[in-house]
């Protein structure tokens, strides 16, 4: 096979799976969005990522989505999404990235399916963001709106904190996304899921006085054998948010109801490796094979 592996200069992820790729006999290249290029002549479309035609290649693998403009990242999306229309199998599909890269638009989705999702309330104004802190029983997690691995997400417990908070996020015309404070296990779960089958599943608990359990932020993993329940969500969240390779994070409420809390559609396993002792690379590519 012919994989291109879309990453950061330097990615780790992007690493292991070329190396993976190479091991089993196929070609690998490292790919970055910013070497993208794509036009139309003589009405035949074309579309590179460096040197390479992208529509050549049999599989490619997203493995980050940087921070750009508005005008960036819909080029992306719509490159992505043109060499998916070619025959290239693309993972995630397009959609599924900007479904799961959006906090909201997953949560959204997620509820209108039925499934238990935290309380939730976004908006813009920092007067209609306080209303919405006192609504959620003021004590709030707020969270970028796209992001990863627990960074910029703080709690908000006080008013003044929070007025300040608020504002501070108007003026930089960011969107404020806020969720109820979970007074249930701070522990979370993490299901990683490749076309609707467990790769592996771990445990997450916050270290110190932080309430987050992202192995980023430090959280001690262990592995995790999933209740029927837990796998069942997991496994529909990624189906409603169209991911075929997807980490899926659960929570239990307060009345030991289990939650999905966010579902990753660029998963980092190097955490998930050491806790449960797989090479997801490896299963990566056999499943391409396959």
């Amino acid at each position: 096979m012919q994989v291109g592996v879309l990453g950061n200069e330097g990615s780790w992820y992007v690493e292991q799976i070329c190396t993976a790729a190479t091991s089993a006999g196929h070609n690998a290249f490292a790919l970055q969005f910013q070497q993208l290029r794509a036009g139309v002549t003589d009405n035949i479309s074309h579309l590179h990522i460096g040197n390479i035609d992208a529509t050549s290649l049999d599989a490619i693998i997203v493995r980050t989505m940087p921070p750009g403009s508005l005008e960036q990242v819909v080029c992306r999306m719509d490159f992505l999404a043109a060499v998916a229309a070619s025959g290239v199998r693309v993972i995630n599909d397009p959609r599924a990235i900007e479904c799961a890269v959006d906090k909201y638009l997953t949560t959204q989705k997620l509820a209108s399916a039925g499934i238990r999702v935290p309380d939730t309330i976004v908006c813009e104004d920092s007067d209609a963001a306080l209303d919405a802190f006192e609504l959620l029983g003021g004590d709030v997690v707020v969270k970028p709106l796209f992001g990863a691995e627990g960074r910029g997400i703080m709690r908000v417990d006080h008013p003044e904190l929070a007025l300040r908070t608020f504002r501070t996020l108007e003026r930089l015309q960011a969107t404020i996304y806020l969720q109820r404070f979970n007074r249930g296990p701070l522990t979370d779960i993490r299901i990683l899921l490749l076309d609707g089958k467990i790769v592996g599943c771990m445990k997450r608990d916050p270290s110190g006085d932080d309430f987050r359990a992202n192995a980023a932020q430090n959280g001690v993993c262990r592995a995790w054998q999933p209740t029927a329940e837990e796998r069942d969500l997991a496994i529909q969240a990624a189906s409603i948010t169209g991911c075929v390779f997807s980490g899926v994070d659960l929570m239990y409420n307060e009345k030991n109801q289990p939650m999905v809390i966010e579902v990753n559609a660029v998963p980092g396993w190097k955490a998930l490796e050491r806790s449960c002792d797989v090479d997801v690379p490896q299963t990566l590519i056999r499943w391409l094979e396959d």
